[in-house]
């Protein structure tokens, strides 16, 4: 389905909804397309939720994205995903730039926030996406060469046990190139993330929350999950061991299970 977005509804995004239950919206990350949340988590979370996932501006089957935005501008797009499927509010699993989103939305439109499962993310500020995987992905979107852009993201994204396994990156590959990921978009989304800084606003949030993150994320530093739960207030932590970046590939039962906990204290 189509979802009009952005202060003149001009903007549409690409959304899908599975399930039947209390609604639940995922963010998904920086260079990613809702296809990447894989059928293994769907199939944890819909037991339990309603899940709506959608492609940011300028993904997949989403409008154009014709200029730059900033992380803000996304967490309006989330709110307006939520008030275009007629929900009113939802729980929120967001990843990575999405967790960054998450964090917005939850500060700038509260009543439409029911609980928070913040992965892989940060509150910003200065150094705060300093991991070497971050910048060698940078480096080799801008390459342009789509199979050293599919390598790296692959290499930085998991942990080195997951990597390993047979037909992963096979699988990698085929899921992640199933919808437009053009790099002028990706770059933008690298500036937004770049911007973020919750770190002043942080205690305002009310909303049940829990904190998830690999300790072996090359993307995003697990000590930056840990400083983001030490700035909420009641937030739980879980940090994972042997666990890269996209911790829900690796382990998507107990990411779901996370998300049906927190659900439960709202």
């Amino acid at each position: 389905m189509q979802i009009p977005a952005g202060p003149d509804s001009s903007t549409l995004l690409d959304a899908e909804v599975f399930g039947d239950g209390a609604p639940l919206l995922l963010i998904e990350g920086m260079s990613a397309h809702r296809g990447m949340w894989t059928d293994d988590l769907l199939d944890a979370l819909t037991p339990h939720f309603s899940v709506a996932v959608y492609d940011h501006r300028g993904i997949g089957q989403s409008s154009r994205a014709e200029a730059a935005f900033t992380i803000a501008d996304l967490a309006a797009d989330a709110r307006d995903v939520i008030d275009g499927l007629g929900w009113g509010s939802a729980h929120i699993l967001g990843t990575s730039m999405g967790g960054m989103i998450a964090q917005e939305l939850a500060l700038g439109f509260p009543d439409h926030v029911r609980s928070l499962v913040l992965g892989c993310t940060t509150a910003g500020g200065p150094g705060s996406i300093s991991a070497p995987g971050a910048a060698r992905l940078v480096d080799a979107i801008a390459s342009r060469d789509a199979a050293r852009v599919a390598r790296t993201a692959f290499e930085v994204n998991l942990s080195p046990d997951f990597a390993a396994r047979d037909g992963a990156f096979d699988r990698f590959v085929t899921l992640s190139t199933q919808r437009r990921v053009p790099s002028a978009v990706v770059a933008w989304q690298a500036a937004a993330c770049a911007a973020h800084d919750t770190r002043d606003r942080l205690g305002d949030l009310a909303v049940p929350t829990t904190v998830v993150h690999g300790d072996v994320d090359e993307v995003i530093g697990v000590a930056e999950g840990e400083r983001l739960a030490g700035a909420i207030p009641n937030a739980g932590l879980e940090r994972w061991p042997g666990v890269g970046h996209m911790f829900w590939w690796e382990r998507p039962d107990e990411t779901a299970e996370l998300v049906r906990k927190i659900s439960l204290e709202r």
